[in-house]
């Protein structure tokens, strides 16, 4: 059956693949983005511009920290579930302005949920992290795993969102759902993060940075299993749980250079500098209980999610 759907962040990578997604299924979907200059705006532009050509899907310009603005999207949507994945992202900005994280990740969060429960939203969806896992010495990780010791302050507004999504659960019924991400690529993925721009420094033949040993791994996860994940957690919205979403395949720094370069065609140049402040020496996801209970299973593997990444950035370089 058909439902409303209001989603924050829908013009980022990860929103506008789960809007286009339930609007070609035929769901009516709002989305709420304030176009931040994280990364260039005009790419987040051009998504809203396919997202209302291809599904009919209008994105409302508007900051999670208003709640006049969040209010303006709750009137258009009149949802019946929020997916909220609009957030500051990453970890070494967040060392240097971790006052607006906390007010994007937890005030803004803040405003989804009392404005979801002012209007009788049914299910809601965080986007949470692996970073809230910090440097967990055991693997793969749980979601039973203890996560009192973020590294970072993006993290630890992950981990606080979360404990936020909790109380209102608690306090007011509202059924939410927590889903850690873990590193997810693809096409269309922040031209910020490693994948995408070491794609572009291999292409122009210029030196690929390898932040340590390149011994530090990565979970990475595919879009389109991320997105199944997402749509299979709104199905079954309820109460309150928490799911890790990954490939639980973890790859190290050293070896996802090497991939991606054979996925160019050509080999990197690597130039090993020391590792950054407030990075995870390892992910790792136990997807047992999403597998479980959700039906999840990554199905992408790195090498065929890295060539479509790859025939996407020719693609657009043609356009």
């Amino acid at each position: 059956m058909a439902q409303n759907v209001l989603i924050t962040g829908a013009a980022g990578f990860i929103g506008s693949s789960i809007a286009a997604r339930l609007g070609a299924a035929g769901d009516r979907v709002v989305g709420l983005d304030n176009y931040c200059d994280f990364y260039d705006p005009a790419i987040k532009r051009d998504r809203a511009k396919r997202l209302r050509d291809e599904h009919g899907i209008e994105i409302i310009e508007g900051d999670i920290r208003d709640r006049a603005a969040v209010d303006r999207a709750f009137d258009a949507a009149e949802p019946d579930a929020v997916i909220h994945v609009a957030a500051m992202a990453g970890v070494r900005p967040s060392i240097a302005d971790p006052k607006l994280y906390t007010e994007v990740n937890l005030d803004g969060t803040v405003n989804m949920l009392n404005a979801s429960v002012t209007s009788g939203v049914k299910k809601f969806l965080f986007a949470s992290s692996s970073s809230v896992y910090g440097n967990n010495d055991k693997v793969p990780f749980s979601e039973d795993d203890p996560v009192d010791h973020p590294i970072s302050p993006y993290a630890a507004t992950k981990r606080a969102g979360e404990l936020i999504c909790h109380t209102y659960t608690h306090l007011h019924q509202l059924p939410v759902t927590c889903l850690r991400f873990f590193t997810v690529y693809g096409p269309g993925q922040r031209p910020d993060l490693a994948i995408g721009t070491f794609m572009r420094l291999i292409d122009q033949n210029k030196s690929v940075p390898m932040f340590g040993d390149g011994t530090t791994s990565r979970d990475y996860t595919y879009i389109d299993d991320i997105v199944n994940g997402v749509l299979a957690a709104l199905e079954k919205c309820s109460g309150f749980n928490i799911y890790n979403l990954g490939g639980s395949s973890p790859v190290s720094l050293r070896e996802l250079i090497g991939a991606i370069g054979i996925a160019m065609g050509k080999d990197p140049k690597v130039e090993q500098l020391p590792m950054q402040p407030g990075d995870v020496e390892r992910t790792f996801a136990d997807t047992s209980r999403a597998r479980r209970e959700l039906g999840f299973a990554s199905r992408v593997s790195l090498e065929e999610g890295l060539a479509r990444q790859r025939a996407s950035i020719s693609t657009d370089a043609g356009r």
